[in-house]
């Protein structure tokens, strides 16, 4: 019994005197935290999902409070503008505005338009099926539809639809672009939040080649290049057309014509153009329409065929006295 109490007694005295060495450590040794890097740390948003490119909130805030100048303070995209605006103010620096940005999917191929080259059996992970012969799709650059980006995504912005597609929710996306890095087959990308119109396929084979194995696939026929009235905005890469989001305006002109439909408007609602009865029938109007929607009889009032107009909002910027106006397009675009 004599025994049993000495060892006790023993290991509580070793307890207590590493106790004290480890407080001591802990209090000489302990990281000091500047007042800097304490704000900083307590503006972001602890998310610590990696989109600024380093391991966390707190490693980030060290590097801005460490090395002011050298790291941008404007890499969150979780924490946003306003985050970004007091970050600036508490290192004293400048931070060039950006443009929000949102993940959206270049492919429509699902499961009823894009052909499968096998019938894929595994875990359903897009990473285990493109390591086999580059994943089930005949469509090489085609979304795999494996839900990999679901499971990443540390905000639950993502998740499948009944098509075996990604839906991607903007209100609840970060533009973090963890999925973006992830994803095999680089079908997911990062958009300005504003652009409502993108082309949703990535192929780069031609037409004869993207027909056999997908519907909705660009055959590069080059119409969404010829019908845009903006130059620039649209140009030919190869067989695939490649969007200049500063000089589109999402004017939807694109995806109305395309043979294929491969083009996604992100507008839930379009206006439509009004004339009003001060119109002295130009006709200037009638001549950019492209879809045929305003009629009338030269020096009389033209009039819009509502079910024709697509809002492309063409009439209304060359109006030469301003008599058009586009009904619906206060705030349509924040709907998106």
């Amino acid at each position: 019994m004599t025994g049993v109490l000495k060892s006790i007694i023993g290991l509580g005295g070793l307890s207590l005197v590493f106790g004290v060495i480890l407080a001591v450590a802990f209090k000489k040794l302990a990281v000091q935290i500047s007042e800097k890097e304490r704000k900083i740390r307590d503006l972001l948003p602890g998310a610590n999902c990696g989109a600024c490119g380093f391991p966390g909130c707190d490693a980030y805030a060290h590097a801005l409070a460490k090395k002011t100048g050298e790291y941008p303070a404007n890499l969150c995209t979780v924490g946003g503008s306003e985050t970004t605006r007091q970050i600036a103010e508490i290192l004293g620096v400048e931070v060039e505005e950006t443009e929000p940005k949102v993940c959206v999917l270049r492919c429509k191929g699902g499961k009823n338009e894009a052909i499968e080259k096998f019938d894929y059996v595994g875990p359903g992970d897009c990473r285990s099926n493109y390591i086999l012969l580059g994943g089930n799709k005949a469509c090489e650059y085609g979304c795999l539809g494996g839900g990999h980006c679901v499971e990443v995504c540390p905000f639950g912005a993502i998740s499948m639809g009944p098509n075996h597609l990604p839906i991607i929710d903007p209100g609840k996306c970060t533009a973090c672009g963890i999925c973006v890095m992830e994803c095999p087959r680089q079908v997911l990308e990062l958009i300005p939040r504003s652009q409502l119109v993108y082309c949703a396929c990535k192929t780069m084979d031609k037409g004869k080649a993207v027909k056999q194995v997908c519907k909705v696939g660009c055959i590069g026929c080059q119409m969404c290049v010829k019908v845009c009235p903006y130059e620039g905005a649209i140009a030919m890469d190869g067989n695939l057309p490649k969007m200049d989001y500063e000089k589109c305006t999402s004017c939807g002109i694109c995806f109305n014509k395309c043979p294929t439909n491969s083009f996604v408007d992100r507008a839930k609602a379009r206006p439509y153009a009004i004339i009003s009865p001060k119109c002295d029938g130009c006709g200037e109007c009638i001549k950019v329409c492209q879809f045929k929607a305003i009629e009338g009889e030269p020096g009389k009032r033209h009039v819009v065929i509502k079910d024709k107009c697509v809002g492309c909002g063409r009439c209304f910027e060359v109006c030469p006295i301003k008599v058009i106006t586009m009904a619906g397009a206060l705030g349509y675009a924040k709907v998106a």
